[in-house]
């Protein structure tokens, strides 16, 4: 049976959602973790703080099920009167239910999306319910957690395992970017506070910045053969783990060491 706390573990989020806000996330996960979604027998997947309407879980269900036929979702929520409202959206394969960083589901997930949650909370917490969603995933599965504009044209997600973070991904609409550093602002709460010098995600959008100048002759070509070029020069010195194909998307993904804070929370 699903776990029913007595208190959900958290706090209300301000609920501000958006159909196709998170598309962006929801494509490069059906990509990146399609095939563990696939070979599991009935998979679970959560969007945790789907917010004050259910578009964001229904949209992941359709997105997943392109990659995994089977797979669940369940749309978890701190507000008692979300759940209630989301509840006339349950279909096939879509439950809503009251809830927190606990994750109550009745098995492990193999994926946990929390898109703009922690974004309220203070830096000094985030590890702890990294550690706490973290460690109720089954043991293949995947956490993404971030944060992205109210459109959904820029986003900055960070990807973590069992055993602690992975990668982070920045996403974003080619035709909106001035430069690459204005994805600075949608830095999840992990890393927003460190982008300043001496910390390595400042010295990764400088390069990310000097790259894309020098590749402004490639703009005659369109954003997206810029943003390629951009990419492929700043694997020069940073360790890009994508393929060319997701940076047609928009998106180029780097591994967490490089860009974890060097310093402890003030």
């Amino acid at each position: 049976m699903a776990r029913t706390p007595s208190r959900p573990v958290g706090t209300v989020t301000r609920g501000t959602t958006h159909p196709n806000r998170l598309r962006r996330m929801d494509r490069w996960i059906a990509e990146r973790h399609g095939r563990a979604l696939r070979a599991a027998a009935a998979p679970v997947a959560v969007d945790l703080g789907y917010g004050a309407a259910p578009w964001t879980a229904v949209e992941l269900l359709h997105r997943l099920r392109t990659a995994a036929p089977d797979v669940r979702v369940v749309g978890i929520e701190i507000d008692p009167a979300r759940v209630a409202g989301a509840q006339p959206y349950e279909e096939e394969g879509l439950a809503f239910r009251l809830g927190g960083f606990e994750v109550p589901t009745d098995r492990p997930p193999l994926l946990i999306r929390a898109a703009n949650v922690l974004r309220q909370y203070d830096e000094d917490q985030v590890a702890e319910v990294w550690q706490r969603l973290c460690a109720r995933l089954a043991p293949e599965g995947l956490l993404v957690e971030g944060t992205c504009d109210e459109i959904g044209r820029r986003h900055v997600w960070v990807a973590l395992g069992p055993e602690g973070p992975q990668t982070v991904t920045f996403a974003t609409r080619l035709g909106s970017l001035d430069q690459p550093s204005d994805l600075a602002e949608r830095l999840p709460k992990a890393l927003i506070h460190r982008n300043v010098p001496g910390e390595p995600v400042h010295a990764f959008l400088r390069d990310f910045d000097r790259a894309w100048a020098a590749a402004a002759p490639y703009a005659s070509y369109g954003a997206r053969q810029r943003w390629i070029r951009t990419v492929r020069a700043l694997g020069a010195d940073w360790p890009v783990v994508d393929r060319s194909s997701r940076w047609r998307q928009g998106e180029v993904t780097v591994a967490w060491g490089a860009l974890a804070p060097r310093t402890a929370s003030a």
